[in-house]
């Protein structure tokens, strides 16, 4: 560690490939989203953006996100968001993936930038988290054996839940529970614009 997401019917043919509107996608500013451990209302914030957004597709082009469901950044990217705090493993390798193929990194929403509500586990041992998730909880199944699940395919979980800053360099940050769309959008408007960031606190928040 550093210290410093369109159904198309079956009914319908596929879009034939356009190398020239490749070519158009790819001079755009590339920007990736991913959300760790949260709500994914961050996610909805960038939709808040509104008609806003669409001004901003005719500069930069979306590649991972939960509204493309891409699992990697296709390529190097210039703009990074990142929703959630990190929970487990993968959390973390996944980040340090975006920290090496994104050349701003932003931690979007209180989750993010403090850990927010899922680091209230914090202050309680990680073995009682499990006993009161899968042993004791008043959903487990009467009689049913009782067991805390594990896999090797399942993320280990974190001992804690961190903020992104405390994994890699972060650059900036949007907080907000969730971040209104139009911090989002002023972000990431100056930064296309080659302007310095800067939030107004009329569109911040803390809540």
């Amino acid at each position: 560690m550093n210290e410093e997401t369109v159904i198309f019917s079956h009914e319908l043919p596929a879009t034939p490939w356009n190398p020239e509107k490749q070519d158009i996608e790819d001079a755009k500013i590339q920007v990736a989203m991913i959300g760790f451990c949260g709500c994914w209302g961050c996610h909805l914030s960038f939709l808040d953006m509104d008609e806003e957004l669409l001004g901003l597709l005719e500069k930069v082009t979306i590649t991972r996100s939960s509204f493309t469901d891409l699992k990697r950044i296709p390529h190097h990217c210039t703009i990074g968001f990142i929703e959630g705090g990190i929970a487990n493993d993968e959390n973390i390798e996944v980040l340090e993936h975006y920290r090496e193929n994104c050349d701003i990194l932003i931690s979007v929403g209180a989750c993010a930038v403090w850990g927010g509500t899922p680091a209230m586990r914090n202050v309680v041992p990680l073995e009682e988290c499990f006993r009161e998730a899968y042993i004791d909880s008043p959903t487990a199944v009467p009689g049913a054996k009782k067991t805390i699940p594990y896999h090797n395919d399942i993320p280990k979980i974190t001992t804690k839940v961190m903020p992104c800053h405390e994994v890699v360099k972060m650059d900036y940050f949007i907080p907000g529970c969730p971040p209104d769309g139009q911090a989002i959008f002023k972000v990431l408007n100056d930064l296309v614009n080659g302007s310095e960031v800067d939030l107004p606190a009329d569109v911040n928040r803390y809540d």
